[in-house]
């Protein structure tokens, strides 16, 4: 099989030749990793893994420094970029619209365009990674607007001010629409997987009720789900944390494959997974960040890449990733035996 036979295999719930592959690893963590390689060459490193997913980029605009050391983006979200040795990472803080105190100061914010996204290169990444499944986007209808809100301010919103909830999220799936089907367009359909984003859980539980998701997230995961399935793709639905609760409903709303399994307690462990669930969804990552990863063995980590190989992905439906993008403090080693099965 190609890689994209593999991974289309996989989303179909069909066994593939082996369990595809997927790699996501913040910039230090790929700095560490190519230091210990030796080599500055990416698609060098996807290629020796084995990984079977290549994710096209559009080039956002600059971010900028709107006060000594803290940084806003085009959306408004604001951090700060934590040293490591490796590189910095960003932190974030409280965003440009945290202190509006009316749905006008929303309004008026310089809010930006599907325009100001650079998609010159889609074409040209197809056509350079065209034996593999293309993932594309970072569609984000609930949890960033959050952050350019603010968590707290939010979340005080979803009960004091509910029209302001929705008109941003409105704002934010509007420019997402618009931003995936000018991308299908540019390359033609070709692209696979769109990836769709909005953390609703934590370590122990969900971050909202049940009835909260039905009405501020669902609506609007439910419009770009349409979207992407009209233009030809699969759902890569990203959540981090406890969110047993929400799967039902996120398999309704047509979501094809749920990522990243973040392993938080039973229910999210594969077995549970597959048990509940198997078949209807497919699952990607699962890979223990918070523990395994940066502080097992390469044996340890290889032995739960098979199990997760195992359980999940006979049969089909699983595509072998990490619980979340590689971090930094995660030994090249321990990378390098994720995949070595």
């Amino acid at each position: 099989m190609s890689s994209r036979e593999r991974v289309l295999a996989a989303l179909s719930h069909q066994q593939p030749d082996r369990t595809p592959r997927d790699f996501w690893a913040e910039p230090p963590a790929w700095n560490r990793l190519l230091t210990h390689l030796g080599h500055h060459d990416r698609d060098r490193v996807l290629t020796d893994l084995g990984i079977d997913v290549r994710h096209l980029e559009a080039t956002p605009p600059p971010e900028r420094e709107f006060q000594p050391g803290r940084f806003q983006n085009f959306w408004g979200e604001r951090y700060v970029y934590q040293p490591t040795p490796w590189g910095p990472m960003r932190e974030d803080g409280k965003g440009a619209l945290a202190s509006a105190r009316s749905l006008a100061e929303l309004e008026a914010f310089p809010w930006p365009h599907p325009d100001d996204l650079d998609r010159s290169r889609l074409a040209v990444q197809c056509r350079t990674h065209d034996a593999h499944a293309l993932l594309y986007g970072f569609a984000d209808v609930w949890q960033r607007p959050a952050l350019v809100r603010g968590w707290e301010e939010f979340f005080v919103d979803l009960v004091e001010h509910p029209d302001w909830v929705h008109w941003l999220c409105r704002r934010f799936t509007d420019f997402y629409v618009e931003d995936y089907t000018r991308a299908a367009e540019l390359t033609r359909g070709r692209i696979d997987l769109y990836l769709l984003i909005s953390d609703l859980g934590t370590q122990h539980g969900p971050l909202i009720s049940l009835p909260m998701f039905r009405e501020f997230v669902a609506p609007y995961l439910r419009e770009m789900i349409t979207c992407i399935h009209g233009l030809g793709g699969r759902v890569l639905f990203h959540s981090c944390g406890s969110i047993q609760d929400f799967i039902p409903d996120l398999i309704a709303l047509g979501v094809d494959a749920l990522d990243p399994i973040q392993p938080t307690g039973p229910a999210m462990a594969p077995e549970a997974l597959r048990a509940v669930f198997g078949g209807r969804l497919t699952f990607h990552g699962g890979i223990d960040m918070q523990r395994l990863l940066p502080s097992g063995t390469p044996g340890e980590v290889a032995a739960e890449a098979a199990r997760y190989r195992e359980i999940l992905g006979g049969g089909g439906g699983y595509i072998l990733g990490p619980a979340h993008l590689f971090q930094p403090d995660v030994p090249p080693e321990n990378i390098l035996a994720m995949y070595g099965g």
